[in-house]
């Protein structure tokens, strides 16, 4: 346990600089430091002496660092000795789902995006047995990295001492609880629990989405019925665990990118979770696209300025459309009309053609510079459209693979030529890989041409060919491996491979 004094400054492990004290609860404190020899800031967790469950948050984070998903924050390191305990994790930067909602309910499809991706994640953790028990809009977080991130799996059930003789249907009604939240903009609880003003109660219980937010597709009003109000279900089966609130989720649109401008030179520091730091960039910032705000009344001044620019706006709408009709109708009464004077052709540039998604026939795990195959068994997991399942590579005991060879790596098979726009490989989380796109039309190495590279990568990578590149074969290279497990491993949950049509 914990015996010396923790103050600003203060290294860790000769390398985690303690900056900003985030916040202390029950004798834990939450740091924002600095990994000294990476450069980048972490979230460490320290303990006061007196801290009861410093081992069970420690063995909790252990049993973390090994998750892989994306999704989950990392956590780098937990050591307990005599002197000292801490834990390091991601710092993450981003606005929580209690952030999102400041303005009033998501758009639905949005909402149920982010808890798809959620329950996706978390049942990457139960199949590792461990979960969260605890699921607050503070711990979902979209990342100024335009990714889902779930804050405190594990550590924060093990730092309130929280447990639960059903883990996986607690877990199933924590993303019941979000997605209830993203609907309708209440908390399907106590108000000081979410955050967020407590769900309406009808008739002893809670009201279901629909009846809070008119026009709610009816599917989502279930779903969430069936994973967070059993007083509502009414026949239905209930959602008992992450995986089944996954599959329940799995057609809805993934969520898409927020275009937002931050004008704070000094972001507030909130923190999402008791174990991992989050960097909140809200204060100045637009309402999230596709948010609906509900019933929020507007002042005087702002309403007047509101009326004449929306005025301003159908106005140049009807005048663009005026003169497309007036384009439209003067083309097709002049069908045979000369293109230009002296019998010139037109120069006017071909449409682009349309970006397309082109599925591979299959994969493979490629090493043709060792024994030529590399978990060939895991490879099909990279392009099922799962972003929970997965290919690595072996173990390798440095980043530069031992220095037996230099690369392994994930071979698609298009089943026919096909030109590429870009491939998008989501990698794992942890820094440090070097990627190359080869593409060709053989399977040998040596006719697979290096089209593009990504240094340093982690997370979701795009691979942007300089030059057109065409072929059958696509291969995802790993020239340098990232730090996994004690190991070194590359790893790859999903790719699209983008064209423009066949080659």
């Amino acid at each position: 346990m914990s015996t010396s004094a923790v103050e600003p400054g203060k290294r860790l492990a000769e390398r985690f600089r303690l900056e900003d004290r985030v916040s202390e609860s029950d004798g834990a404190t939450l740091w924002k430091a600095i990994d000294e020899i990476l450069a980048r800031p972490v979230a460490v967790l320290t303990f006061a002496p007196d801290f009861p469950r410093v081992h069970e948050v420690v063995t909790a984070a252990r049993a973390a660092s090994r998750l892989t998903d994306p999704r989950l924050t990392q956590v780098f390191d937990a050591a307990q000795d005599d002197d000292h305990a801490y834990v390091v994790s991601e710092w993450v930067t981003g606005e929580s789902l209690s952030d999102l909602l400041a303005a009033g309910p998501l758009d639905p499809e949005r909402a149920a995006g982010l808890v798809a991706e959620a329950a996706e994640a978390l049942a990457h953790a139960h199949e590792a047995d461990l979960y969260h028990l605890c699921l607050r809009p503070a711990h979902l977080v979209w990342t100024t990295g335009n990714t889902v991130k779930v804050l405190g799996v594990a550590v924060d059930a093990a730092l309130a001492g929280l447990t639960a003789d059903h883990p996986a249907h607690e877990d199933a009604e924590g993303l019941g609880r979000l997605l209830y939240a993203g609907l309708t903009g209440h908390w399907p609880g106590d108000e000081d629990e979410g955050g967020l003003p407590a769900a309406p109660m009808i008739d002893g219980h809670f009201a279901t989405p629909r009846q809070v937010t008119a026009g709610l597709p009816g599917y989502l009003d279930t779903i969430t019925v069936r994973a967070a109000l059993p007083e509502s279900r009414k026949g239905h089966q209930a959602l008992t665990t992450p995986a089944e609130v996954a599959e329940e989720l799995s057609g809805v649109p993934r969520p898409m990118p927020i275009s937002i401008s931050y004008s704070s030179p000094a972001p507030s520091v909130t923190t999402g979770s008791r174990s991992e730091g989050l960097d909140t960039r809200h204060d100045n910032a637009p309402p999230p696209s596709h948010t609906v705000i509900a019933n929020r009344p507007q002042n005087g001044g702002g309403s007047l300025l509101n009326r004449l620019l929306m005025t301003v706006v159908v106005l140049l709408v009807i005048a663009a459309v005026g003169v497309g009709a007036w384009t439209i109708g003067r083309s097709l009464g002049s069908p045979s009309e000369p293109e230009a004077s002296g019998g010139q052709p037109s120069t006017s540039k071909p449409a682009e053609a349309e970006i397309q998604v082109v599925k591979p026939a299959k994969a493979d795990g490629f090493d043709p510079l060792g024994d030529g195959a590399e978990k060939p068994d895991r490879a099909a997991a990279a392009i099922d459209g799962k972003p929970s399942t997965f290919w690595k590579t072996e173990n390798y005991n440095d980043a530069d693979l031992g220095g037996l060879k230099d690369g392994v790596g994930l071979l698609l098979d298009m089943g026919k030529p096909v030109q590429v726009s870009d491939v998008v490989a989501t990698l794992s989380n942890a820094s440090g890989a070097d990627v190359e796109l080869k593409v060709g039309d053989s399977r040998e190495l040596g006719s697979l041409k290096t089209v593009a590279r990504h240094k340093d990568g982690s997370g979701k990578v795009t691979l942007t060919p300089e030059q057109p590149a065409s072929g059958q074969y696509v291969l995802i290279w790993f020239t340098r491996l990232p730090a996994d497990d004690g190991g070194f491993h590359g790893t790859i949950y999903d790719v699209v491979v983008h064209s423009p049509g066949s080659a």
